[in-house]
């Protein structure tokens, strides 16, 4: 079984991006998230890779860590 990542966004407009394995790493999918909206992910044999873009929060199985601003940031 694949990990999962969770992200939530605190934000609006956090693109999250899937980046393919192989000898060139490509875009393979792209995700814009509202403010509250939770986008759930896995590793595949095609995806190898998560990029994140804006203020979030993104669980994994090894914890929780925010992307973008802080969370005590304001603005």
């Amino acid at each position: 079984m694949s990990d999962y990542v969770v992200v939530k966004a605190l934000e609006n407009g956090v693109t999250v991006i899937g980046l393919t394995r192989g000898q060139e790493t490509k875009f393979a999918h792209t995700e814009k998230l509202d403010d509250g909206e939770v986008w759930i992910a896995q590793f595949t044999e095609h995806t190898s890779a998560i990029k994140v873009r804006g203020a979030s929060e993104i669980h994994t199985k090894h914890g929780m860590l925010f992307s973008g601003r802080g969370r005590n940031e304001k603005g």
